[in-house]
């Protein structure tokens, strides 16, 4: 099974998961500020669960594609969107500042939880 890292906690799930669906079920936070509350759910429209990620997952989807083209993501090269990508082997996640996870500093994760 692969793990992911994020947030300092180590998940495991299934291969091929929904990145996106990992970490909200190990209620972990992928989502910044008011994008906890509103984000599209999953359906990669609104890029607010861009993370950075080291390790295999699937491929670009057109949807993350066309979001990743469009501002404020552009800038941000290496960004995928967590509600399009499926964990194809060992990763680790790195989620930044600003609403959509563009920001040049790493967010702060909330309080260290047992898992």
């Amino acid at each position: 099974m692969p793990t992911v890292r994020f947030a300092g906690h180590t998940v495991e799930c299934p291969h091929g998961a929904n990145l996106r669906m990992v970490l909200l079920r190990a209620r972990l936070p992928l989502y910044n500020s008011v994008a906890r509350a509103l984000n599209c759910r999953g359906f990669g429209t609104c890029g607010t669960c861009a993370v950075r990620i080291e390790g295999k997952v699937s491929d670009l989807t057109t949807a993350e594609r066309m979001r990743l083209e469009f501002p404020p993501h552009e800038r941000e090269a290496g960004l995928r969107l967590a509600c399009q990508c499926g964990v194809l082997g060992d990763l680790v996640v790195t989620k930044y500042t600003g609403v959509w996870g563009t920001g040049g500093d790493p967010a702060d994760p909330q309080p260290d939880r047992t898992r």
